[in-house]
């Protein structure tokens, strides 16, 4: 989040244009902790994507959800 931290918009777009190879070094790190946290806690992230994806589906259905930033309490 450091690389987007205290932007607005025209600032974050700018900073993605010239900064893509540090994001993806940050996005990476981020890839091999939750590997490594998923291994030593014995959690199957595939099952555990598609279990969320479900939840997510129950809490914003894309007829009330969909373009829209609403926490799911307000919908």
């Amino acid at each position: 989040m450091e690389h987007f931290q205290w932007k607005d918009a025209d600032e974050m777009n700018e900073y993605v244009r010239n900064h893509k190879s540090e994001i993806g070094d940050e996005l990476a790190d981020v890839v091999y902790w939750v590997a490594v946290m998923a291994s030593d806690l014995n959690i199957d992230l595939p099952e555990a994507f598609a279990v969320k994806m479900k939840k997510n589906d129950k809490k914003y259905p894309v007829a009330k959800a969909k373009g829209k930033a609403t926490k799911y309490t307000k919908l």
